[in-house]
């Protein structure tokens, strides 16, 4: 058996698939994650089938070179002899440079290391296990996917801030973020829907990371985040867009250092600061806490505010997707968004969102919306075969 891994690594978590190419399609071998890193790690995973083969407590994982090495082993008692054709790894940033997935080296590696300024939260955990592996299966080659890559080909007006050339030339300016689960999710809205798809789409990736992306024709032109993963909407714990003079007054007012300032914006705001409660969209919903509904009423007003400027953007909107953790399982969230939505051209089917999907608005709705599942680790696994020329294994787009 050859396989294709894909490790997408967080700073709590490392989510894992291994897929075997078969007649130009990728099948699930095996998929899960080993969460609770450093906390209380917890390891769960299924087969191809999606039937549950391990749901286990880890004591003994308190890192994610722990994780990894524990991961290492279970996956040789589960596959055998398999043969791992590569590894693909979820990157988050790629700074300027990297605009498409490439195959790691040390040059490579190092300049991904000059990236975790830009992604102090993520960067360094997305690097951790490729060294790992390095030093254990030299033999496998390596592919990073970014997350920035699927934005490179913005206008540059839509790249720019207003600051000085100079900070721009050194780097300073919106990259834009959740590429791969954008790119997967206007491959799917292509086969769903074509015409669509050929169109003017909005993406919303509605998450614990939030951002939306204007796609025209199947290329990203504009979207919410920026130069790192805290601009945009609200998430479930980072501040989505904020007034800089409101770091400012942090800083200047209230004490704050630079490293207080980043766990404040990162850890501290988003629907858990509004709500006071949690960062989960789910535990909001359940709650008849005023708070909870505002930070709700706030989630969606910004989406609506970001859906307004992205179809200005986009010149117009034919299609809105839906996607990830949110998107994707919240029906009343999806409604309100669409309802307010209604004077571009959506008009909700009420049941088919309570059902799921795909589409989700009337057949006569000028702009048509839908929930698409992202898969992420899917195209990781696509580019990773493609950049080291496995052609007869990749499956369509």
């Amino acid at each position: 058996m050859q396989l294709v891994g894909v490790l997408n690594a967080g700073s709590s978590s490392l989510k894992f698939s291994l897929y075997e190419p078969r007649d130009g399609t990728l099948a699930v071998v095996l998929q899960g994650q080993i969460g609770g890193i450093g906390t209380a790690p917890h390891f769960t995973a299924r087969d191809g089938d999606g039937a549950r083969v391990v749901d286990e407590g880890l004591a003994h994982v308190r890192s994610t070179g722990d994780a990894l090495a524990h991961l290492f082993d279970w996956t040789a008692g589960q596959v055998g002899e398999a043969q791992f054709l590569a590894i693909g790894h979820r990157v988050v940033h790629g700074g300027p440079d990297f605009a498409a997935p490439v195959r790691i080296d040390d040059t490579v590696l190092a300049a991904l290391d000059d990236l975790v300024p830009l992604a102090p939260l993520h960067q360094p955990h997305n690097l951790a296990p490729i060294r790992a592996i390095a030093a254990r299966r030299p033999d496998v080659p390596q592919v990073a996917c970014f997350d920035t890559a699927f934005h490179r080909g913005h206008p540059e007006v839509a790249d720019r801030f207003a600051v000085p050339d100079e900070l721009y030339r050194a780097g300073v300016r919106r990259y834009g973020f959740h590429g791969l689960s954008y790119e997967y999710v206007s491959g799917r809205l292509a086969e769903l829907a074509p015409e669509a798809a050929a169109g003017r789409v909005v993406v919303a990736h509605l998450g614990s990371g939030a951002s939306m992306c204007a796609i025209k024709a199947g290329h990203s032109i504009d979207s919410t985040m920026g130069f790192t993963a805290l601009d945009s909407l609200p998430m479930g714990t980072r501040s989505g867009a904020i007034d800089p003079g409101v770091l400012l007054y942090l800083l200047t007012e209230r004490g704050m250092d630079a490293k207080a300032l980043e766990d404040f914006l990162y850890r501290d705001c988003g629907l858990k600061g509004l709500s006071g409660i949690s960062n989960d969209m789910r535990d909001l919903e359940a709650s008849e806490d005023p708070a909870a509904k505002r930070a709700i009423d706030y989630f969606v007003a910004r989406i609506g505010r970001e859906l307004g400027a992205l179809s200005a953007s986009l010149g117009g909107l034919d299609a809105l997707v839906f996607t990830a953790g949110i998107g994707e399982r919240s029906p009343s969230l999806r409604a309100r968004v669409c309802r307010d939505a209604a004077w571009l051209g959506v008009a909700l089917d009420d049941a088919a969102n309570a059902a799921g999907g795909p589409r989700i608005t009337t057949d006569g709705a000028a702009v048509s919306a839908w929930v698409i599942p992202t898969d992420e680790e899917r195209m990781i696994a696509r580019h990773t075969l493609r950049v080291l020329g496995f052609a007869t294994a990749v499956e369509a787009a």
